[in-house]
């Protein structure tokens, strides 16, 4: 039975396509960019607003932590690694406007 937790425990994590290292200095996302109800980028902790394609890039070099790289219909997203907390999930937080 221990290998079924264990298996299930992992599901979610196959649905990344890359989930990298974050580096000491990684920084968290705070808020989501979004136009017409669509994720369009990201806002860091540090005030910086990215692009989701630089979200992405930037997560790949462990710029950012907490996430990992999915995708959907050939276009990458970040998408929050599974803790057990509802609270830090990408979907749970602000949003922003571009400006």
């Amino acid at each position: 039975m221990e290998n079924d937790t264990n298996t299930l425990s992992e599901l979610p994590l196959q649905t990344f396509q890359d989930i990298p290292t974050p580096n000491a200095d990684a920084q968290q996302i705070v808020a989501l960019v979004k136009e017409e109800g669509r994720v369009t980028g990201y806002k860091l902790a540090d005030g910086r607003i990215l692009s989701r394609e630089e979200g992405v890039q930037l997560a790949k070099e462990g710029g950012i932590q907490g996430v990992g790289v999915a995708t959907n219909k050939g276009t990458e997203y970040l998408k929050s690694l599974p803790d057990g907390s509802e609270e830090n999930n990408l979907g749970s937080l602000p949003s922003v406007s571009k400006d």
